[in-house]
């Protein structure tokens, strides 16, 4: 019984390594495909700011974003993020008045301003652009964030398509430990839902199912 005991665990133990190892390089080559094309919005992940200015991984994100929307990809932008502990504002109103500077008309950003992880902003995010009719967008954020975005996104009913930002200060060497709790997470969120993972009950999925975006002022 020991021996077969032991047999047992090893296989089981070989098959989460070979399971993680799959699981990793389906993160590097997401992180590295760029799928932008025309869609109905782009939404872009929050990041910290820092007193009201972006953070430089958030401005990254933004000017890949501002980019895309220049290019004419999308008549609407979605930027996220509510208050991290200690914030005077939100990530998602830093970045709207970041992307105006840029020359992103107001009327033409949206804001989800309550989510505190990439699923609360994805999903109080597609709560509203679903109630619009909007289904098609193409996700910005870094690289190694690629793969569980789109994968969440799929999950909350979004055909969502990735544009990593090209200028992100996370590179190189610097993303191997975000690659490492990006393969863990993409791994768990597959055996278990997103939802359930992030810890979402079912009475606060009801309330961010009820989200509203907040535009931005007309001027």
């Amino acid at each position: 019984m020991l021996r077969l005991a032991v047999k047992v665990t090893a296989a089981f133990v070989a098959l989460v390594i070979v399971y993680l190892a799959v699981t990793c390089v389906q993160v590097l080559q997401a992180s590295g495909r760029d799928e932008a094309r025309t869609v109905q919005a782009i939404v872009v992940l929050g990041a910290a700011q820092y007193n009201g200015r972006p953070s430089p991984v958030l401005r990254a994100r933004l000017d890949h974003a501002a980019t895309l929307y220049e290019r004419g990809l999308a008549p609407e932008v979605v930027v996220t993020g509510g208050k991290q502990v200690g914030d005077d504002t939100t990530e998602a109103t830093v970045s709207a008045e970041y992307l105006a500077r840029r020359g992103v008309p107001q009327a033409s950003i949206l804001r989800e301003v309550k989510g505190r992880s990439s699923w609360q902003q994805l999903a109080a995010a597609a709560a509203f652009l679903k109630r619009r009719g909007i289904t098609r967008v193409l996700l910005v954020s870094d690289g190694f964030h690629s793969a569980r975005i789109a994968a969440i996104a799929r999950e909350l009913g979004l055909q969502g398509y990735t544009s990593p930002a090209t200028d992100s200060p996370i590179q190189g060497a610097g993303t191997l430990a975000y690659v490492g709790k990006e393969t863990v997470a993409v791994a768990v969120g597959r055996l278990l839902g997103y939802r359930r993972m992030a810890g979402i009950s079912t009475a606060a999925s009801s309330a961010l199912g009820s989200a509203s975006p907040v535009p931005g002022p007309t001027g």
